[in-house]
Protein backbone atom coordinates (compact mmCIF):
# COMPACT_ATOMS: atom_id res chain seq x y z
CA UNK A 1 0.00 0.00 0.00
CA UNK A 2 1.24 3.64 -0.95
CA UNK A 3 -0.44 7.03 -0.10
CA UNK A 4 1.27 10.42 -1.28
CA UNK A 5 0.32 13.50 -0.77
CA UNK A 6 0.79 16.66 -2.56
CA UNK A 7 -0.55 20.56 -2.89
CA UNK A 8 0.74 21.22 0.68
CA UNK A 9 1.89 24.54 0.93
CA UNK A 10 1.98 28.24 2.93
CA UNK A 11 -0.61 30.21 2.22
CA UNK A 12 -2.59 33.15 3.99
CA UNK A 13 -5.91 33.57 5.78
CA UNK A 14 -8.78 33.07 3.94
CA UNK A 15 -7.14 31.79 1.20
CA UNK A 16 -7.65 27.71 -0.52
CA UNK A 17 -5.56 25.06 -1.21
CA UNK A 18 -6.57 21.99 -3.00
CA UNK A 19 -4.34 18.28 -1.54
CA UNK A 20 -4.05 15.30 -3.55
CA UNK A 21 -3.40 11.95 -2.13
CA UNK A 22 -2.27 9.06 -5.02
CA UNK A 23 -3.15 5.42 -3.78
CA UNK A 24 -1.93 2.48 -5.19
CA UNK A 25 -1.43 -1.53 -4.31
CA UNK A 26 -4.85 -1.79 -2.70
CA UNK A 27 -8.16 -1.98 -4.88
CA UNK A 28 -8.63 2.20 -3.86
CA UNK A 29 -12.76 2.00 -5.17
CA UNK A 30 -13.17 -0.15 -2.42
CA UNK A 31 -12.27 1.65 1.04
CA UNK A 32 -13.77 4.53 2.29
CA UNK A 33 -10.69 7.39 2.50
CA UNK A 34 -9.79 9.54 5.35
CA UNK A 35 -7.76 12.83 5.53
CA UNK A 36 -6.27 13.05 9.06
CA UNK A 37 -4.04 15.93 10.09
CA UNK A 38 -1.71 16.61 12.96
CA UNK A 39 -0.75 20.01 14.37
CA UNK A 40 2.84 20.54 15.92
CA UNK A 41 2.49 19.08 19.47
CA UNK A 42 -0.64 17.48 19.58
CA UNK A 43 -1.79 14.23 18.73
CA UNK A 44 -3.40 13.35 15.33
CA UNK A 45 -7.33 14.60 14.32
CA UNK A 46 -9.52 13.29 11.81
CA UNK A 47 -10.77 15.73 9.48
CA UNK A 48 -12.75 14.09 6.55
CA UNK A 49 -14.22 10.93 5.42
CA UNK A 50 -15.72 10.00 1.86
CA UNK A 51 -17.44 6.56 1.58
CA UNK A 52 -16.70 4.24 -1.85
CA UNK A 53 -18.30 5.79 -4.37
CA UNK A 54 -17.85 9.10 -3.11
CA UNK A 55 -21.46 10.01 -2.74
CA UNK A 56 -21.61 10.36 1.44
CA UNK A 57 -19.13 12.79 3.19
CA UNK A 58 -18.35 13.41 6.51
CA UNK A 59 -16.28 16.52 7.76
CA UNK A 60 -15.06 17.16 11.36
CA UNK A 61 -16.93 20.42 13.00
CA UNK A 62 -13.98 22.51 12.49
CA UNK A 63 -13.91 22.34 8.87
CA UNK A 64 -17.56 22.15 8.27
CA UNK A 65 -18.72 24.12 5.99
CA UNK A 66 -14.82 25.37 4.41
CA UNK A 67 -13.30 21.81 3.58
CA UNK A 68 -14.71 18.99 1.13
CA UNK A 69 -13.66 15.82 0.43
CA UNK A 70 -14.05 13.93 -2.78
CA UNK A 71 -12.27 11.19 -5.12
CA UNK A 72 -11.68 9.44 -8.59
CA UNK A 73 -11.71 6.38 -8.29
CA UNK A 74 -10.71 5.83 -11.98
CA UNK A 75 -7.46 7.88 -10.86
CA UNK A 76 -6.75 6.12 -7.47
CA UNK A 77 -7.00 9.51 -6.04
CA UNK A 78 -8.43 11.60 -2.83
CA UNK A 79 -8.48 14.83 -2.89
CA UNK A 80 -9.17 17.72 -0.16
CA UNK A 81 -10.46 20.81 -1.35
CA UNK A 82 -9.89 23.52 1.83
CA UNK A 83 -11.33 26.83 1.76
CA UNK A 84 -11.32 30.07 4.22
CA UNK A 85 -8.19 28.79 5.75
CA UNK A 86 -7.37 29.92 9.09
CA UNK A 87 -3.82 30.03 11.14
CA UNK A 88 -5.48 26.77 13.37
CA UNK A 89 -5.59 24.62 10.30
CA UNK A 90 -1.86 24.76 9.93
CA UNK A 91 -1.00 20.88 10.26
CA UNK A 92 0.56 17.89 8.76
CA UNK A 93 -2.43 16.53 6.35
CA UNK A 94 -1.97 12.51 6.01
CA UNK A 95 -4.60 10.32 3.44
CA UNK A 96 -5.72 7.49 5.16
CA UNK A 97 -7.69 4.21 4.60
CA UNK A 98 -10.42 3.86 6.83
CA UNK A 99 -13.67 5.15 7.73
CA UNK A 100 -13.50 8.07 10.45
CA UNK A 101 -10.02 6.77 11.65
CA UNK A 102 -7.34 9.36 13.16
CA UNK A 103 -3.79 7.89 13.58
CA UNK A 104 -3.11 4.44 14.85
CA UNK A 105 -6.54 2.83 14.43
CA UNK A 106 -6.42 3.53 10.41
CA UNK A 107 -5.15 0.46 8.99
CA UNK A 108 -2.75 2.90 6.45
CA UNK A 109 -1.63 6.16 6.70
CA UNK A 110 0.68 7.88 4.16
CA UNK A 111 3.42 10.63 5.17
CA UNK A 112 1.59 13.56 5.08
CA UNK A 113 1.91 17.17 3.20
CA UNK A 114 2.82 19.79 5.01
CA UNK A 115 0.12 22.76 4.92
CA UNK A 116 0.83 26.51 6.67
CA UNK A 117 -1.61 29.42 7.05
CA UNK A 118 0.04 32.61 7.99
CA UNK A 119 -0.04 36.38 7.54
Amino acid sequence: VQLVESGGGMVQPGESLRLSCAASGFNFSRFDMTWVRQAPGKGPEWVSTVNTPGTITWHADSVKGRFTISRDNAKNTLYLQMNALKPEDTARYLCAVGHKCSGNDCPFLGQGTQVTVSS
